[in-house]
C-alpha cells in the first residue's frame, strides 16, 4: 500500500483552552475525497490550518508522505499541499489572472516570472470554475461567489497532490456549489490526489464525500466511510439538534427536525 499523502499520529490541537482533537489518527490517500463536519465554533478550521503547518499542534505528530511536516521547507510543502481559506483578503490591487497565477509560485525559482505554461494553467483553470473571460477585471470587482470560484483556481493552478479547503461552498449558488464540488471529487478520484474539506450541510457530504471526519465538543472525533458515519444519531449528536433521514427511490436526505 502506497504511503498516506498526509498522515497523523496522535494529534492533539486545542485553541483558547479548547480541545479540537485529542489522539486523532488519520491517514488521508490519494483518491479520497473527505469532509469534515462538526459545529460553529468546534474549531474545524483551527484543524485544516494545522494540518497545513500553519498553527503548531499542541501534540502528535504530522507526516506529510512519509516526512515529518514540520521539518520541510514551506515551499516543499505548498508543491504538495494547498489550502483554500475560508475567506480570501486582497489588501492589494490585482486582475483575476494575476491572482490565479499566484498558485504556480511554489513551482518557480525566486524572481521567474510566469511563461506560457503558467498562463496556460491559470486559462484552464479560470475555465474550469466558469471564470473565463474575467481574466482583465480587478479582484476587488468581484462578488463573493465569483471570488470563491478565483479562489478555488488559484488552488488548481497550484496543482497539490492533497487539498485542504475551508468550506469550498461559501458564497456559492446552488449550480456553482454542485459544480464545483463535483470538480473537486473528480480531481480525487481520477488522478493521484486527495481532499479534505469543511463542510456544513451533511447532504453534499454524503453525494461528495468517500470518507468523513466528525468533530465533536471536547475534542471527540469519529473517522471512517461515509456509509458507516452518517446517521442520525451522530448527526443529532454533531450539531445538538435532531436530524432525521429522508429515503425514497431516488436517495436520502437529511434535514433538520
Amino acid at each position: 500500500m502506497t504511503l498516506p499523502l498526509l498522515e497523523t499520529k496522535g494529534l492533539r490541537v486545542a485553541i483558547g483552552g479548547k480541545r479540537v482533537c485529542d489522539g486523532l489518527d488519520l491517514a488521508i490517500r490519494a483518491g479520497e475525497c473527505w469532509g469534515v463536519l462538526g459545529g460553529n465554533g468546534v474549531g474545524k478550521s483551527t484543524l485544516l490550518h494545522t494540518l497545513a503547518g500553519l498553527f503548531e499542534a499542541d501534540g502528535g505528530e504530522l507526516i506529510l508522505e512519509g516526512e515529518p511536516l514540520a521539518a520541510l521547507p514551506r515551499r516543499r510543502i505548498a508543491r504538495r499541499l494547498g489550502l483554500l481559506l475560508q475567506d480570501h483578503g486582497d489588501p492589494f490591487p490585482a486582475t483575476v489572472l494575476e491572482t490565479a497565477l499566484i498558485g504556480r509560485h511554489p513551482h518557480l525559482q525566486p524572481w521567474q516570472f510566469e511563461g506560457e505554461e503558467e498562463q496556460r494553467r491559470a486559462a484552464a483553470a479560470l475555465a474550469a470554475v466558469e471564470l473565463e473571460g474575467f481574466e482583465g477585471r480587478m479582484v476587488a470587482t468581484l462578488s463573493g461567489g465569483e471570488r470563491r470560484r478565483l479562489g478555488l483556481a488559484t488552488l488548481l493552478v497550484q496543482d497539490p497532490a492533497l487539498m485542504l479547503l475551508d468550506e469550498p461552498a461559501n458564497h456559492l449558488d446552488l449550480r456553482h456549489q454542485i459544480r464545483l464540488l463535483r470538480l473537486i471529487a473528480r480531481l480525487t478520484h481520477s488522478q493521484p490526489k486527495a481532499a479534505l474539506m469543511v463542510l456544513h450541510d451533511p447532504n453534499l457530504a454524503a453525494r461528495f464525500c468517500d470518507r468523513l471526519l466528525l468533530l465533536f465538543e471536547g475534542g471527540e472525533t469519529a473517522a471512517g466511510p461515509t456509509g458507516e458515519l452518517l446517521d442520525e444519531a451522530n448527526l443529532t449528536r454533531l450539531y445538538g439538534h435532531p436530524v432525521r433521514r429522508i429515503a425514497d427511490g431516488n436517495g436520502e436526505a437529511w434535514l433538520a427536525g
